[in-house]
Parts: C-alpha cells; sequence; structure tokens
C-alpha cells in the first residue's frame, strides 16, 4: 500500500479550508483517510497551519510521500525535508 501524506478539502462553498492527512493514494481526494495530521486555511491573514510534527515525523519515517503542496507546508514548520 503507497501512502501519501495530503491535502483534503473540507468547509463551505467559497471557504476552503483544508485537512492534511495520510491516505492510501488510490483512495479520491475526499475519501477515506488513514489519519488526521493537522489543518491549513490559506484564507486568513497570514494563513494558519496546525500540524502535529510528531505524527509527521512519524509518517515520513515510514515511508509517507508528501504531495508537493503538503511537503512545501512542512518545511515551513520546519518537519520536512
Amino acid at each position: 500500500m503507497a501512502v501519501r501524506m495530503r491535502l483534503t478539502r473540507v468547509g463551505g462553498r467559497k471557504n476552503p479550508i483544508w485537512r492534511v492527512v495520510v491516505a492510501d493514494q488510490r483512495s479520491p481526494r475526499d475519501g477515506r483517510i488513514i489519519e488526521t495530521l493537522g489543518r491549513y486555511n490559506a484564507q486568513t491573514q497570514p494563513s494558519t497551519l496546525h500540524l502535529d510534527h510528531e505524527r509527521a515525523r512519524h509518517w515520513l519515517e515510514r515511508g509517507a510521500q508528501p504531495t508537493d503542496q503538503v511537503a512545501k507546508l512542512l518545511r515551513i514548520e520546519g518537519v520536512g525535508r
């Protein structure tokens, strides 16, 4: 099973809020997830990001591949590669 760290969309119409999740790469964007690691809101000024650093490191050590956007967020938080 290939595991990815990616964003899934929540929130209302024209009000996107994103969750950072760990999911099987074959599942759809808003489909079944393994674990929620945090949340990201790009609409606030400045953008807000709440992330569980310990669990993010745990999944990275076990081979979870972050998407480009999640990798960028992890670098901002000081967790990424």
